[in-house]
């Protein structure tokens, strides 16, 4: 199950094509029909070498059989010199493919990243210029409406974090918990634990209100197992110490146990500088933010900002 900063947003993809021609209109203005049939692609291209090229997901608009427009959607949590050249063979293969035109959407996590990402592709060609249409949090509308929140839920879920804080953070945390509670199983727990883990200390606490939850509860399969994991053997080594369990010196330690286990139960890196001030925090509200980060980061250190 996908847990990271570059494949949920892709994820939402997946689950709702939809998502891709709603931001090519509110974003780009783009003329893109609401009632074109969105549907998924083949992510693989191989050319002649025989080597395969895959993007990060593709959507088709229109009749999948004779479509009226391909788009290819990237996701970047930085701008890289080799997409420059990956890119156009993404767009020209699924042109040639499919007989259509095509597009290139990039998802990005800030401005910077967007900015970088959408830096012009001069291919050589006289007029041939590429450039890639970026999309960060900050461009998407506030999303207050429930109903197009239940609608679309991806989108609310997608920009909440940056409107959470603004005039309309009420609003558009109301729509988040519509849009939440509209969809069924691991997903809206998925969704649910990534977007809370963008928001600031105060967006949190007001979404947990509106809610009406007292405490942030762990949804996701992968959160719920491996904190309790990680929490009993913590407070198991506290008690052979002879610390109580319910002092918080002993709670201080599970949670450590807890955040630890969950970083390298994700296969990331935890470096010695980590590990020791993970282990020398005794603020069991700061382990806890520190947790709700792990969830999707994409390394130890991305855990402290």
């Amino acid at each position: 199950m996908p847990t990271n900063n570059h494949e949920l947003p892709l994820e939402m993809v997946r689950n709702r094509p939809q998502l891709v021609p709603e931001m090519l209109r509110t974003v780009f203005g783009l003329d893109v029909s609401d009632q074109a049939r969105a549907t998924l692609a083949s992510e693989s291209y191989a050319d002649t070498n025989p080597a395969e090229l895959r993007c990060d997901a593709t959507v088709l608009l229109g009749d999948p059989k004779s479509p009226v427009m391909g788009v290819v959607v990237e996701s970047q949590l930085r701008a890289l010199k080799q997409k420059s050249y990956s890119w156009p063979a993404y767009l020209a293969s699924l042109r040639l493919r499919r007989r259509c035109p095509v597009m290139l959407l990039v998802l990005c996590p800030d401005p910077a990243t967007a900015r970088g990402c959408a830096a012009p592709i001069d291919m050589g060609h006289p007029g041939w210029v590429l450039e890639p249409l970026t999309v960060h949090p900050g461009m998407l509308p506030p999303i207050t409406d429930p109903n197009q929140a239940r609608r679309l839920p991806e989108l609310a879920v997608l920009s909440a974090p940056a409107h959470a804080d603004g005039p309309q953070s009420q609003a558009v945390l109301q729509g988040l918990s519509a849009a939440i509670g509209s969809l069924s199983g691991d997903t809206g727990k998925l969704y649910y634990d990534y977007v809370l883990s963008r928001f600031s200390d105060a967006a949190r606490k007001l979404m947990e209100e509106t809610v009406k939850l007292d405490n942030y509860e762990w949804q996701s399969e992968f959160a719920i197992t491996h904190r309790a994991e990680g929490r009993a053997e913590g407070l198991a080594e506290g008690e052979a110490k002879g610390e109580a369990k319910g002092e918080a010196k002993g709670e201080a330690k599970g949670e450590v146990k807890a955040l630890l286990l969950m970083l390298e139960a994700r296969g990331l890196d935890v470096p010695a500088d980590v590990r020791a001030r993970v282990q020398g925090c005794t603020d069991l509200e700061q382990i806890e933010r520190w947790i709700q980060r792990a969830i999707s980061a994409d390394s130890a250190e991305d855990i402290f900002t």
